[in-house]
């Protein structure tokens, strides 16, 4: 009977994880570009004490076994990667992708990181980065003298310098995107690392390739739904009550048996 307290205690342990969860995904409903993250549970093994099919007697089977399982676990948690909410700003260096695709940002130790985060901002020598400091890849240089700043659909950047003239295209923005999106590794800092899961990056001009376009004077919102978030925390905290109360139960009816045997 005692086997009863650790199976209820696994739904403890992973009812407090789905909570973690559910907080982190609370805590970010405001991050730009933020993806919201699903537990995914998994049965434990099982205690054989019939095998399905098994011999009843010369003549018959067992039509059902008796297996007693012993718990579960939080076996992973997946980032749903489903498009968020766009956020006019009017601010020219602020980028949103519409549809698949990352940003490249070059980290301090020279590996690449991605993001969904567009919240651009321009460095002292004019580069575009992100709000840490990130250049973006390939690199882009705004000109001091820039009167405006315009972003194609398909990623072209021209500039409108102060002298006149008309607008002059000066680089070209490039996505990335994965066959595999849940496989990335989120770091922090609204950016994602590459692991083997995810396979390998794919870079292509917005609009090709399977890449989403770029909408300019917009961010991405969080895709975090709070009142999905609400429902699920309800639906955790009932769970663990009920786990907790079957450990409860299970000292019950033992305290039973040791006074009264």
């Amino acid at each position: 009977m005692d086997a009863a307290l650790w199976v209820a205690k696994t739904g403890l342990s992973a009812q407090s994880t789905r909570m973690t969860v559910i907080a982190n995904n609370l805590a970010n409903v405001n991050t730009v570009g933020f993806k919201k993250d699903r537990a995914q549970f998994e049965d434990l093994l099982y205690q054989r004490i019939v095998q399905a099919g098994s011999q009843a007697d010369q003549q018959n089977e067992t039509p059902t076994g008796l297996m007693l399982g012993t718990g579960t676990r939080v076996v992973s948690t997946e980032k749903i990667h489903r498009q968020g909410n766009m956020i006019s700003t009017e601010n020219s260096l602020d980028l949103a992708i519409a549809g698949d695709g990352f940003f490249q940002v070059q980290q301090a130790d020279g590996t690449i990181a991605y993001t969904r985060d567009g919240s651009f901002k321009l460095s002292n020598a004019g580069q575009l980065v992100t709000p840490s400091g990130e250049p973006l890849i390939p690199a882009i240089n705004i000109p001091q003298q820039a009167a405006s700043v315009t972003v194609g659909r398909d990623g072209t950047i021209s500039v409108e310098l102060a002298g006149g003239g008309g607008a002059v295209q000066i680089g070209q923005i490039q996505l990335t995107r994965f066959v595999n999106n849940s496989g990335l590794m989120p770091t922090g800092r609204n950016l994602f690392a590459q692991t083997n899961a995810s396979g390998q990056p794919i870079v292509g001009v917005p609009g090709q390739q399977g890449v989403g376009m770029i909408t300019q004077g917009a961010l991405e919102a969080s895709n975090v739904n709070v009142v999905e978030e609400m429902v699920n925390m309800i639906e955790t905290q009932r769970a663990y009550e009920i786990n907790s109360k079957a450990i409860s139960a299970t000292d019950g009816m033992l305290r039973f048996l040791n006074n009264n045997l």
